[in-house]
């Protein structure tokens, strides 16, 4: 069988202060929605715009790393891959979420406007998780 490919990459703005828990076994694992619009110009000339909105995953060192530096309305660049669980209620009901794992972020917002005019590091970083394979089983 041949290998697939499950690679989301999106620029967005937070819609909330991320969320941050441990698990059982003292792992981080941070949570937020991420809000990514897209523009266009009709048949009739009219501007349009649509925001999607994304529930993000984000696991150790990582998710910690977010839970200090990131707040409602940070804009980050991330790539990760989709991933669909499901639970039941306690009524019987099956529910599905579709998430997107972060395993690498770049936080676009700088720590100090001064910093970004005067050349000096603009806050501007990249993190990457290596811990991929880890969350399997995690619950989230």
């Amino acid at each position: 069988m041949g290998r697939g490919l499950n690679k989301v990459m999106l620029i967005g703005y937070l819609g909330s202060d991320p969320e941050m828990r441990f698990t059982a076994s003292g792992r981080a694992v941070a949570t937020f929605n991420l809000a990514v619009s897209r523009g266009w110009t009709n048949n009739e000339g009219e501007r349009q715009e649509e925001t999607e909105w994304f529930h993000i995953v984000v696991w150790g060192r990582l998710a910690e790393l977010c839970k200090k530096r990131l707040h409602k309305g940070s804009r980050v660049y991330l790539e990760g891959r989709l991933q669909t669980r499901s639970w039941e209620t306690p009524e019987g009901n099956r529910h599905y979420r579709t998430e997107v794992v972060a395993q690498e972020l770049v936080f676009l917002d700088s720590y100090h406007h001064e910093s970004r005019l005067s050349g000096e590091e603009t806050g501007e970083k990249t993190y990457t998780s290596y811990e991929g394979a880890e969350e399997e089983g995690e619950e989230s």
